[in-house]
């Protein structure tokens, strides 16, 4: 018989069933014994009054693999509104030892306990709250891809293994690479550029690394990053137009067509205005010494608290949760971005519910600007891992900006997680190399 997903029980109604799925849950109930059988789409809940197909159950644990036949009945208090009853169960792969997590229950993610979460991923992932928000995250990567698809970006592959860091810095994983020293990407930036000489807007997603010591909850090793880089702009405000629309497209989409999950986790939707409010970093730094009386006006970059205030800021004034802050002063810049005629630096930090989670630059297209710029740095120029950048950036690149843009930190932020490792499936922190 054809097996039917639990998302389509109800259909079935008057007529017999075949499902296939883990035993999720068993429980009496007046003498009766109940399972819920869990599939991708969902649990279908399955009636047994037969003594001897309640034996086959015997000893059985959550997470053996079940095949359940049986006639389909309308029952508004089981999931999907039916439930399969006079059942022929067939064990296919039996389960003895108790599961480490109750998986049929809400997962703490208190602090606290995130080490139990994490050591027990591949049994806890079956948690149904725990399954909903990778759901809600591969949903988010497919509708960036369709509006990035839409605005005729091109994606991208670019390596991971790098024979010299193209940013330089203390945070780099090196590696033996057959004799050679190695490092792992901390971005694909200087690849994505020398694209815009190609397809003219491209975009990745894909695995970063940042050998960084810290542990918050915001940072870990590797980060699923969106790349994106676009040629042939006017201004800096073709880039955030561009950040700024694919945002308010996913996540409203996202809010809509995952309505019950969002209820189910109880997290309100995110506030959002098609137009995103900017403000420049020096407006901020005054905004919040203002209101709060910390002097912030000497920083050069914000501090986590201005980037919690100024959101919340915006959603009491503006009725939106996302801000570009914009104009980060010299001091903070990176020698491929291109400075304002004020001295400042086209690069806006795209804060989305009080975290950045996206630098949105535009870059220095000038061959001997970007050389200059280098130098000033003290960067070696003649760096093998700057080659073929500098090579591409001589035979001509369009005035061009993107961004840098954090997956994890947008499902975490989204979906009111603590921790950005809850968004990850199997993080990697200074501690975590497993599962």
């Amino acid at each position: 018989m054809k097996r039917t997903l639990s998302k389509d029980i109800a259909k079935c109604v008057g007529k017999e069933a075949t499902v296939k799925g883990w035993l999720h849950k068993k429980r009496l109930l007046g003498g009766l014994t109940f399972i819920n059988v869990r599939d991708r789409s969902g649990l279908v809940q399955v009636l047994i009054e037969d003594k001897a197909e309640v034996e086959k159950l015997r000893g059985m644990q959550i997470g053996t693999v079940l095949e359940v036949t049986g006639k389909v009945k309308e029952e508004q208090r089981a999931p999907g509104g039916a439930e399969i009853y006079e059942p022929n169960i067939t064990v296919v792969v039996p389960v003895d030892d108790e599961p480490p997590v109750e998986i049929d229950k809400p997962l703490s993610h208190k602090s606290e306990h995130l080490d139990t979460l994490l050591e027990h991923r591949g049994i806890g992932l079956r948690n149904l709250n725990e399954t909903a928000i990778f759901k809600v995250r591969s949903d988010i990567n497919k509708h960036i891809r369709e509006y990035l698809w839409q605005q005729e970006f091109i994606e991208i592959q670019t390596p991971k293994l790098l024979g010299a860091p193209t940013e330089g810095g203390a945070e780099v994983f090196t590696l033996d690479y057959f004799g050679q020293e190695a490092s792992l990407a901390q971005s694909p930036q200087l690849y994505k550029q020398m694209m815009v000489g190609v397809f003219e807007r491209v975009y990745e997603i894909g695995p970063t690394f940042r050998a960084e010591l810290s542990a918050t909850t915001r940072h870990v090793s590797e980060v699923t990053m969106l790349d994106i880089e676009m040629g042939f702009i006017e201004s800096h405000d073709d880039v955030l137009n561009v950040i700024q629309g694919m945002v308010y497209d996913v996540v409203t989409k996202i809010q809509d067509e995952h309505s019950e999950i969002f209820k189910k986790l109880n997290v309100a939707p995110t506030k959002l205005t098609e137009k995103f409010p900017r403000f420049t970093v020096d407006e901020i730094h005054e905004l919040y010494t203002k209101a709060t009386g910390t002097d912030t006006t000497q920083e050069k970059d914000l501090i986590p608290d201005e980037e919690r205030w100024i959101c919340e800021y915006s959603k009491k004034k503006h009725g939106c949760e996302a801000v570009f802050a914009t104009n980060f002063p010299k001091e903070a810049m990176k020698f491929y971005h291109k400075l304002n005629e004020d001295g400042t630096v086209m690069w806006a930090d795209l804060l989305f519910k009080g975290l950045e989670i996206a630098t949105c630059p535009v870059r220095e297209n000038n061959h001997d600007k970007l050389v200059q710029q280098m130098k000033d740095a003290g960067m070696d120029i003649d760096n093998q891992g700057y080659k073929y950048f500098l090579q591409a950036m001589k035979h001509g690149l369009p005035a061009h900006g993107g961004c840098g843009f954090g997956i994890d930190r947008l499902v975490q932020k989204l979906l009111n997680l603590g921790n950005v490792k809850e968004a990850i499936l199997f993080p990697r922190d200074i501690n975590r190399l497993a599962p």
